[in-house]
């Protein structure tokens, strides 16, 4: 059996309060950006991607950082019928959305559009107690003996929130209970992605939520000069939850992340909101300049 290595790309980028991906493909067999890398053309893995992508969809990009590499055998259909083993190391991307080029057949689509349960914005998600819970409920029952029951038990009250807090960074956790209880296809618990790449954007999300607390990787997916409600709402959609305005904006400014422009940006309801941009000096004065998660509000 031979083995090739692909490159896939998790685009990401805030618009209006939403947080989108790049898609290549029809809805529901829908694929991140990929591409195989060529041992002998490609000097560099993160060169190769930004090659593959900028081919594929034709869009730049800004911010890169590795993140797993997926080689569970099986994972593509190839490995069957040409008896090809395929790894995908993929990488997270962060920038400001643009048109992906016309003919590319590539598309934005909404983060929660595949984990609907991991938006709280708007209150607990309906499809936890519609679906989801039974779900799991059904599959810690069938589990065969009172020990295995626990376990399961155990393993879904940690990962949903259930006497324990809900973890924001358990997105792939949550997701691969739900393709274990064989939950994952139930097309109330969102839209199907071609291959493995749900998985793959599982991963992401639970990446960039942690990374939200310890680096400023927000400001990635914002304008130069921004508002400090842009900053807020960037942040709420990638953690899924609301945050507290006054709490928030003071741990920003007291952290020295942000710095005022003395501009204003019109045609805000209720008078102009001043423009700030991100401090790069930050990056010096802190071992840790993320945003932070603390004050989260919550929701029953």
């Amino acid at each position: 059996m031979s083995l090739e290595v692909e490159l896939a790309a998790v685009v990401t980028a805030v618009t209006a309060g939403t947080p989108r991906v790049l898609m290549v493909g029809e809805p529901g067999s829908a694929v991140l950006p990929t591409g195989r890398l060529d041992p002998a053309r490609d000097r560099t893995l993160e060169l190769a991607l930004r090659c593959e992508v900028r081919e594929r969809t034709g869009l730049d990009l800004g911010y890169v950082e590795q993140l797993y590499t997926f080689g569970n055998r099986d994972r593509h259909p190839d490995e069957r019928t040409a008896g090809t083993r395929r790894l995908a190391v993929a990488y997270l991307a962060l920038l400001r959305e643009a048109a992906p080029a016309a003919g590319s057949g590539a598309a934005w689509r909404g983060w929660y559009d595949h984990f609907p349960w991991e938006d709280w914005r708007a209150g607990r998600p309906e499809v936890l107690d519609a679906a989801i819970l039974p779900g799991l409920d059904a599959w810690a029952r069938a589990a065969g003996d009172r020990a295995g029951a626990l376990v399961r038990r155990e393993r879904v009250g940690i990962c949903f929130g259930l006497g324990a807090p809900w973890d924001g960074e358990r997105v792939l956790d949550r997701y691969e209970l739900l393709f274990e209880a064989g939950l994952a296809g139930d097309p109330r618990l969102g839209a199907q992605l071609g291959l493995d790449h749900r998985r793959i954007l599982a991963s992401a999300l639970g990446r960039l939520r942690g990374k939200l607390r310890y680096r400023p990787v927000v400001f990635e997916l914002l304008p130069r000069t921004f508002t400090l409600l842009d900053l807020q709402a960037t942040v709420e959609a990638l953690a899924g939850r609301q945050l507290r305005k006054q709490n928030f904006r003071r741990l920003v400014e007291g952290r020295g992340l942000v710095a005022g422009t003395g501009r204003f940006a019109g045609g805000r309801v209720g008078g102009p909101a001043e423009l700030f941009r991100f401090r790069r000096e930050a990056l010096r004065e802190r071992p840790a300049p993320g945003v932070g998660l603390p004050w989260l509000r919550t929701h029953g």
